[in-house]
């Protein structure tokens, strides 16, 4: 069974930093894309970053570009993402996700996720 748990929210100030963890199991690591899809209530998902170590690719939207950088950890089914020089505007539920049906970059925010996601909350 895939389990994804997402970690690492909080509280920041513009400008600040948060590292948010994404600790997997069920399924063989490398094999698959892990990425990260963020939504604020009443909005739609938004796709914004993945990493598929299988193929050393990494993917980030316009709207962190420059400013996130994700990173996994095969020896411990870890995907990390850090979050510099945030923003209010990156103020969201952010939920980790796996692409099992192997939907691509462009379809993040429909890759399969588990539970509540972590909240990040950046203050202006």
């Amino acid at each position: 069974e895939v389990q994804l748990q997402a970690s690492g929210g909080g509280l920041a100030q513009a400008g600040g930093s948060l590292r948010l963890s994404c600790v997997t199991s069920g399924f063989t690591f490398a094999d698959y894309a892990i990425g990260w899809f963020r939504q604020v209530s009443g909005k739609e998902r938004e796709g914004v970053s993945s990493i598929f170590d299988h193929e050393r690719t990494t993917y980030y939207a316009d709207s962190v570009k420059g400013r996130f950088t994700i990173s996994s950890d095969n020896a411990k089914n870890t995907v990390y993402l850090q979050m510099n020089s945030l923003k209010p505007e990156d103020t969201a539920v952010y939920y980790c996700a796996v692409d099992i049906s192997r939907l691509g970059n462009e379809y993040i925010e429909h890759w399969d996720y588990r539970g509540k996601g972590t909240l990040v909350t950046v203050s202006s």
